[in-house]
């Protein structure tokens, strides 16, 4: 598929109440992509909390703790498709004690949709999530100048607020940043352009959203595979039918999931750690034999030479390899509840590849809310940003998260509990 026509993941964000649920809800009741008991039941619970029109928020906000609050709490997903593609929506919180959640959300995100409620204008957390989106590599953002219809329909109000905004974004390096009117609750400039703002001539946010390249497609890009398992088996009539394989002999192959660019039969590999060359015999899957394999594609790989690899390893591109270190500088949030001891020794899973780290510096601890690169941290508390250095006991195969979010990301694993507690980028600063 292209980029411009493929799945596309987006995320809603923005301070608690700007209407990212109700939105979502519009999402999804104007392209009907609700079902008929699905609907029933929210025009119930609207009517009993004695709402004149149907709560749209109610399709999204599924936890019960945040039906009884009205917030967003956890991240909600959810699905829905336009005649010219297909999306995956992520409905991250807004409170800043969830920030864990919403980087969560943005990880795997392509486009992020910041909402700003239209009476209040650019807010403490929308820099926030402004910050944490392109901190996790979203390229480009819509600004869902929201709930217009509390304002008159001002266009004066929808253009000091995109002003405030791109002075302040100005510095982030969005790819694109789009500003758009609207009103989820009404419709206006959702999926259908409505009769409220003629001023407004841009596109409404699902035209957009039909258009927008999406970020994933890694097909070119160097070619990178991890290692997820060895499969060796001696084959027989079994084996043929399953996976297109010949009958008699020992089969050696590499389980994993293409994390970027293509792979073809004959393509030169390296193998890494050990730095040994080979080329592709073939491509396996479980529907038969392919002649090339693209990103996010979950493979067997036989290599015409009998490699010593183990899960853990990776294939890349013979001429386009990716950077081998044992010391990272990366930019983390800090998940768990109990808070960082430099002093103790963590795992760090990168890709099919875990490996013993340890803390050799805290660079500083970033501000979310006004940016500022704090100093002199001596440990990391739950959904703090921070800079930091970290040494590894064995050598891992990285890229610019930029490039590659798959070999540019990592997770911190506390060793006593396997809880995950913390979650990297490797990028420039």
């Amino acid at each position: 598929m292209s980029t411009h026509t493929g799945l596309l993941r987006f995320i809603t964000a923005g301070s608690v109440d700007d209407g990212k649920s109700t939105l979502i809800g519009r999402l999804l009741y104007d392209s009907k992509s609700i079902l008929a008991d699905q609907l029933s039941a929210i025009e119930k619970t609207s009517e009993r909390r004695g709402l004149t029109q149907v709560d749209l928020s109610l399709l999204t906000d599924g936890l019960e703790a945040e039906r009884e609050q009205g917030i967003t709490i956890d991240v909600a997903y959810r699905y829905f498709a336009t005649p010219k593609r297909k999306f995956i929506i992520g409905d991250a919180p807004g409170h800043e004690q969830y920030t864990r959640n919403m980087v969560t959300a943005a990880s795997t995100a392509d486009v992020g949709i910041i909402l700003i409620d239209a009476r209040r204008g650019v807010l403490p957390q929308t820099r926030r999530h402004s910050y944490l989106a392109r901190l996790v590599g979203i390229p480009r953002v819509v600004l869902a100048i929201n709930k217009m219809d509390l304002v008159d329909y001002s266009k004066e109000v929808f253009e000091t607020i995109r002003t405030d905004y791109l002075a302040f974004a100005e510095n982030l390096g969005f790819t694109e940043i789009l500003p758009i009117p609207m009103s989820a609750l009404e419709g206006d400039n959702v999926v259908e352009t409505g009769d409220h703002m003629p001023w407004y001539t841009g596109p409404t946010l699902v035209d957009y959203l039909d258009t927008v390249p999406a970020l994933h497609d890694g097909s070119d890009h160097p070619f990178r595979f991890p290692v997820q398992r060895v499969t060796r088996v001696m084959l027989g009539n079994q084996a043929e039918a399953v996976i297109g394989l010949p009958t008699e002999g020992e089969f050696r192959g590499y389980q994993g999931g293409v994390a970027a660019g293509t792979v073809r039969i004959g393509d030169a590999v390296r193998v890494l750690p050990i730095g040994k060359t080979s080329t592709v015999k073939s491509i396996l899957t479980a529907d038969g034999p392919l002649t090339e394999a693209q990103a996010d594609s979950a493979v067997v790989l036989e290599l015409a030479d009998e490699i010593d690899i183990s899960r853990g390893d990776m294939l890349v591109a013979a001429s386009a390899e990716p950077i081998v270190t044992q010391d990272l500088e990366a930019t983390m949030c800090w998940l768990s509840e109990e808070e960082l001891t430099p002093q103790r020794k963590y795992w760090v899973k990168h890709t099919s590849r875990t490996v013993r780290a340890s803390f050799k510096e805290l660079l500083y601890r970033v501000d979310v809310n006004t940016l500022e690169k704090i100093s002199g941290v001596d440990t990391l508390r739950m959904n703090d940003i921070a800079r930091v250095k970290l040494r590894l006991q064995q050598p891992i195969f990285v890229d610019s998260y930029s490039e590659n979010r798959i070999t540019g990301s990592f997770i911190v694993i506390d060793d006593a509990t396997n809880n995950t507690v913390g979650a990297g980028v490797i990028a420039p600063e």
